[in-house]
């Protein structure tokens, strides 16, 4: 599959999900050339096909497709310049995880074992008005190792070393943020211990060659 039919086919999957309403949201990756494709601006997800995706350079300047871009591309592309095994990037207002982020708060307590393992903390990055300098500076403090970060009054952005894998961890995400709140409503979530959390890292590296960033655990 191109990667432009694949990046569509992951829009199509958020949009189905729920993960955007009406125009909200982007999506892009990095091509083998490290150019970048991604969604243009003023687009339902559910809508898009490859007519509607845009090729940049690193600066953002357009190389292929005059369509205005999105207007957040600047997460992206400071998400790669950042960090080169980074090869996709989600930014999508997920009810759920969304939640959290206007309650100022971010996941950084281990309840899922699932969920430490693949994505780790997800910390809060301070707000920021959309569409200005201010959202990817507000990475700032989390780009160098988090895979995901709710941005605060705003919503989600996750990382991956392809599409499928930026797409999971969002969804990954929001499933974790359903379950915590849901969790919430009847009683005091239990969080993994410390012997639990050892215990996972344990099998993970034996078991997996898996062996999480520090800062993430």
């Amino acid at each position: 599959m191109s990667p432009k039919k694949k990046l569509v086919e992951i829009c199509h999957k958020v949009y189905a999900k729920g993960f955007v309403a009406a125009y909200d949201g982007n999506i892009s990756c990095r091509t083998s050339s490290n150019t970048v494709l991604i969604t243009r601006s003023g687009i339902c997800k559910g809508d898009i096909s490859e007519k509607d995706i845009v090729e940049i350079d690193l600066n953002g300047k357009n190389l292929v497709g005059k369509q205005k871009i999105s207007t957040e591309h600047k997460i992206h592309l400071y998400s790669y310049q950042k960090r080169k095994e980074i090869n996709a990037v989600v930014h999508c207002h997920p009810t759920y995880a969304t939640t959290f982020a206007l309650l100022g708060e971010g996941l950084d307590k281990h309840y899922l074992p699932e969920v430490f393992l693949t994505i780790g903390k997800v910390p809060l990055c301070k707000y920021a008005t959309p569409s200005t300098e201010g959202v990817h500076k507000s990475l700032d403090p989390f780009i160098n190792y988090s895979w995901a970060m709710l941005l605060e009054n705003h919503g989600a952005v996750t990382l991956g070393k392809n599409l499928d894998d930026a797409y999971f961890k969002m969804e990954k995400l929001e499933h974790a943020a359903k379950i915590i709140l849901l969790a919430r409503l009847i009683g005091k979530p239990r969080e993994l211990s410390k012997k639990n959390i050892n215990e996972i890292l344990n099998i993970s590296e034996n078991t997996y060659g898996i062996i999480p960033d520090k800062r993430n655990i």
